[in-house]
């Protein structure tokens, strides 16, 4: 049996305003108020693990043992077929600079590097988003979302965020970033894992 969430109000284990918007977007209609990790000055824990699923229970732990609040992380990543699923995990990490992070540099990355592999197109793409509930007793719940679609190039659109300008959904013209939140957050990654994880824990 999976562990039900008994609150109304659920710690967001993130320091990314995107992401913090998704959730709260939605969450937000199921009466939850959503409070990110930057309102308990929660450092950023290290990310030591190869899958999407080992990094996201690191960020949840972190929150839920420091705050005594059951803590909802996210890890996801854009993996492109022709990348053999490249970046996948390290997908923030391709973005990382001194000053921050730098996510029209990881695109331009990952764009340089398909075309030194002379893949043809279309380059196949998937968005995942693991998510990790862990309550401070060290209890968990995972779920899992995802959605395919293609890595385009040049980036297209000025919403969302991360990689958005980049991939397209199978079955759409648009981009994520040429998408309004509400089209997006309808079928993304992260609104898969949320549905996922509401009938699980919530519903």
């Amino acid at each position: 049996m999976s562990r039900k969430f008994t609150g109304d109000r659920l710690l967001i284990a993130t320091h990314n305003a995107g992401k913090l918007q998704e959730m709260t977007e939605l969450f937000g209609p199921r009466g939850i108020t959503v409070v990110g990790a930057k309102e308990f000055n929660l450092p950023e824990p290290e990310e030591t693990e190869d899958t999407f699923v080992g990094n996201a229970r690191i960020k949840a732990h972190a929150a839920a043992k420091a705050t005594g609040l059951p803590a909802l992380s996210d890890d996801s990543g854009i993996q492109v077929a022709a990348l053999d699923n490249a970046p996948g995990v390290y997908t923030a990490d391709w973005a990382e600079t001194p000053q921050g992070r730098d996510f029209v540099m990881a695109m331009e990355k990952t764009h340089r590097l398909l075309e030194e592999t002379g893949a043809p197109e279309p380059h196949l793409a998937r968005f995942c988003s693991t998510l990790v509930l862990a309550w401070p007793d060290g209890h968990d719940e995972v779920a899992e979302g995802k959605i395919d679609g293609h890595f385009v190039w040049p980036m297209r659109g000025q919403t969302g965020h991360g990689y958005d300008p980049i991939f397209q959904p199978i079955g759409e013209t648009r981009t994520f970033a040429e998408m309004s939140h509400d089209e997006k957050n309808a079928i993304s990654h992260r609104s898969d894992a949320v549905a996922k994880l509401l009938a699980k824990c919530f519903d």
